[in-house]
């Protein structure tokens, strides 16, 4: 099939961009985009706050984008901090290379590594829920300078251990329907509340048609899911570094979420930094517990950084 409209970076990746336009207008997003530059590739971001506050790194996932935040962060801002919010690279107003080879684990993982160092982000405290977890924590292990606190929402960390049953199912449908309709995606499999049009349409603005839709339709193949995936070893030092990680480790979840919502032991009992944390759950709310209670989620965040 023959994409127009396409460009190419100089190492030879062929990516689409969303039409601005497309974002014009939604419901509870004030925020100006900016842009960084990350292997070639245009990855977008709001960076809201002041410059000198602490500062929060909001990482989204699977179908969503920044947008997914935009509960949390008033009330993060009145709280007096700095939030840094990108759009993983394939997905919001970040470049969408066109090549689903082009999306691997380990490009995620560089991709937002890059990120970090090009937007000189330091002491941060990292807020990452679905694959914004299984690549924030990823960054963090493997940069843990960069990082004084993590936020743990909704995710998981898979070393090659069966999935859910709930994640299974969600892997087989990903690839089997015609076309990821996101806003209706988010609704119907992982949210209590119930969402406006205008709220659906913000979930599908970054994608005009399927041609934009590799790095969605890619993320759930890149979860491993048996000992032979070639992320596990990767991910196993990242859990070795997090079992030794003293830093401070809060945990905030959907217990309810079909997917998840059995992960969060794995981070309570595994890293040592969770120990006597103040650890809360939040019902009803599904996977996307920033949709379903972030004014709560955020409220508890800055209860705890403070």
């Amino acid at each position: 099939m023959t994409i127009t409209g396409t460009a190419t970076t100089p190492a030879g990746i062929e990516y689409l961009r969303t039409p601005d336009d497309r974002f014009f207008g939604l419901p509870e997003w004030p925020y100006a985009p900016r842009y960084a530059q990350v292997d070639g590739l245009r990855m977008a971001y709001i960076d809201e706050g002041p410059a000198d506050a602490p500062t929060l790194l909001l990482l989204h996932g699977e179908p969503t984008w920044g947008y997914l935040y935009r509960r949390m962060i008033p009330v993060l801002l009145a709280g007096g901090y700095r939030v840094v919010a990108p759009d993983l690279i394939g997905f919001g107003r970040s470049d969408k290379p066109i090549d689903r080879a082009t999306y691997t684990y380990a490009q995620h993982v560089a991709w937002v590594s890059e990120f970090v160092r090009a937007t000189a982000l330091s002491d941060l405290t990292l807020f990452c829920q679905d694959w914004g977890g299984l690549i924030g924590l990823r960054v963090a292990a493997e940069h843990p300078d960069s990082f004084s606190r993590l936020i743990i929402a909704n995710t998981a960390l898979p070393d090659g251990s069966p999935m859910s049953q709930g994640f299974m199912r969600w892997q087989n449908a990903s690839q089997r329907m015609e076309f990821m309709d996101c806003g209706f995606l988010l609704q119907v499999s992982g949210l209590a509340r119930e969402l406006t049009e205008a709220e659906m349409n913000a979930y599908r603005a970054p994608f005009p048609d399927e041609t934009y839709m590799a790095g969605a339709r890619q993320f759930p193949l890149l979860v491993p899911t048996s000992p032979d995936d070639p992320a596990v070893p990767a991910n196993l030092a990242a859990w070795r570094v997090l079992q030794a990680w003293t830093k401070p480790v809060l945990t905030l979840w959907a217990p309810e979420d079909p997917v998840l919502g059995t992960y969060v032991s794995d981070f309570v009992e595994r890293i040592p930094g969770a120990a006597g944390q103040p650890h809360q759950t939040f019902a009803p709310a599904g996977h996307f517990i920033q949709d379903d209670a972030g004014e709560a989620v955020a409220a508890a965040v800055v209860a705890w950084l403070d």
